[in-house]
């Protein structure tokens, strides 16, 4: 019983050690006080309205969505030709070019930084939403890389194989048949993709300027410059969106898994035909047997 017991609660104490800065946040992203305090002296929604019509925060954020969006597009659309030619096909070089899609993850972002500021101040990108997605998208390539690459090495190329004996071009059997198998492993790259953007700093520190500012560099400045409270109030709502981004598919699956539930249940109460069947005749057992329908 003890032995059972430890995992769950080893679990819920590193659950309960991750979770308790949000213990935290949340509740000051209510307070009253002028600057990051806990416990909040007091609760009001002022920090929210401060968010919400302050261009200085609703422009940044605005500005890290278009940015973040545009690196997922523009990462899948590099990531999946670079994975089927890596994963399928061999080739001289092969190894290095796994390498180079790997590297950026190994590399710190700092010397990363560095290396994107000098190659797209010449080409005049920097301070530009274009830069900083191609700097994001630089970054985003080796996750979603070895994400596509995992599904793709466990997919049954037999279903192809068959899907093109049957006159299938390779354009329809990847359309019909390989995309609708690895879409979970395209979902979870182009997420991972969309959330390395978001969440980058470093790089956007050197890269990104007024016009294309996003929300973590408006934050870090924020912080650095003075603690304000409506750094807390993006926290909680950055929170929310993640809790609801979990919680959607477990709901979904419990509204599907219900409705079905409630179709069999009413067909299984339903008034539709009965049949029955009649036995074959005892004096000639190969006679089919026959059956009767009975409104």
């Amino acid at each position: 019983m003890t032995m059972r017991l430890l995992p769950r609660l080893i679990g819920f104490l590193v659950a309960a050690f991750i979770a308790a800065p949000l213990l935290i946040v949340v509740p000051m992203s209510f307070s009253t006080a002028p600057s990051l305090e806990f416990p909040p002296p007091g609760y009001w929604l002022g920090y929210y309205a401060a968010y919400f019509s302050d261009e200085r925060w609703t422009q940044p954020t605005i500005n890290s969505l278009i940015i973040a969006f545009g690196t997922m597009l523009l990462t899948m659309l590099l990531v999946t030709p670079a994975t089927f030619a890596v994963v399928r096909h061999r080739f001289l070089g092969r190894g290095i070019a796994n390498l180079m899609l790997t590297m950026p993850m190994a590399m710190p972002h700092i010397v990363l930084a560095i290396g994107y500021y000098s190659y797209l101040g010449d080409l005049r990108l920097t301070q530009t939403h274009i830069g900083v997605i191609i700097a994001h998208t630089a970054l985003s390539v080796p996750v979603a890389f070895l994400i596509l690459s995992a599904n793709l090495k466990g997919f049954d190329r037999n279903l192809e194989r068959a899907a093109m004996s049957l006159g299938a071009t390779p354009l329809r059997t990847f359309w019909h048949v390989t995309l609708p198998v690895l879409r979970p492993g395209f979902a979870i790259s182009a997420l991972f993709a969309f959330i390395q953007s978001f969440d980058e700093t470093v790089v956007a520190l050197f890269i990104s300027g007024r016009e294309s500012e996003t929300l973590p560099r408006k934050m870090f400045e924020s912080i650095r410059m003075q603690a304000d409270p409506v750094i807390s109030v993006v926290s909680t709502l950055l929170f929310a969106a993640v809790v609801l981004a979990i919680l959607m598919p477990v709901l979904w699956k419990a509204v599907q898994s219900r409705r079905s539930r409630s179709g069999s249940g009413s067909a299984a109460r339903g008034n539709g035909p009965a049949i029955t069947g009649t036995a074959p005749s005892d004096t000639n057992p190969c006679a089919p047997a026959r059956v009767q329908l009975e409104a």
